[in-house]
């Protein structure tokens, strides 16, 4: 495989449980009913499994939507990636009686009042919503530093399905794309100028993860200064960049 070519292979989750263990099949996902995490700002962390249009719940704000996917091999923009599609996680968060983890708006409320479903960057109305809430202790102060952490916690646990997923042959999976990045000598030059968030605890970017839009590994674009970057095609639709508004 040319180092510049990119194969996604679509696994697509029908059955999703709760249980004592993580275990994924090519159609199903048992998710941990239990998940430790050591962050003394954290009061608990709470997954809860939502079927297909079960989402009139009442939920703290949303801080983030994130796809489940995973490299199996090279880095991200090439290689192979595993996706699941059928399922997404839907990422809450608040301090224990005080403010939202919001910035310019909070989000609470009913969660089907609150999310607009079948939009991209959103879950289809026929997914399966895992719904992980973060609520910090009393008194802890809002900043970026606890959202910051927040994100790192939920992505330990998604890690633990991106794990198991990529276990998975791809001879199993439903669909598969392949994308090469091309040159075309003579022709015009095409570039999409994107502007990311970068200002703020809740209003962040991160690029170059280690998972498909994942948070271990990637850099802040705040902390890069809101400075340009240049992406190939295939590193953006990879997940190359991870928003977290």
């Amino acid at each position: 495989m040319a180092d510049d070519t990119l194969k996604i292979k679509v696994f697509h989750i029908q059955q999703m449980t709760t249980g004592k263990k993580l275990k994924l099949t090519p159609d199903s996902l048992q998710l941990k009913e239990d998940f430790e995490t050591d962050c003394p700002d954290l009061e608990s962390l709470t997954v809860k499994l939502l079927a297909p249009g079960q989402t009139h719940i009442v939920t703290n704000t949303i801080m983030d939507v994130i796809p489940i996917s995973t490299k199996v091999l090279g880095r991200l923009g090439a290689g192979i990636t595993h996706t699941l599609t059928g399922v997404t996680v839907v990422m809450t968060g608040a301090i224990c009686a005080g403010e939202q983890m919001h910035e310019f708006g909070s989000s609470e409320g009913i969660l089907a009042e609150n999310m607009m479903f079948d939009r991209v960057g959103t879950p289809k109305s026929s997914d399966h919503i895992i719904l992980i809430d973060c609520l910090a202790k009393a008194g802890t102060a809002f900043n970026r530093a606890l959202a910051l952490k927040m994100f790192e916690i939920v992505d330990q646990y998604i890690q633990e399905i991106r794990e198991e997923l990529k276990l998975l042959s791809g001879n199993q999976a439903i669909e598969s794309y392949e994308y090469k990045e091309e040159q075309h000598p003579g022709k015009p030059k095409v570039s999409l100028v994107k502007q990311v968030a970068g200002q703020g605890a809740m209003y962040d970017m991160l690029l170059f993860p280690d998972e498909p839009s994942g948070f271990k590994g990637g850099q802040s674009i705040i902390d890069m200064n809101n400075m340009p970057v240049f992406l190939s095609a295939n590193e953006y639709r990879d997940g190359a960049l991870r928003s977290m508004v």
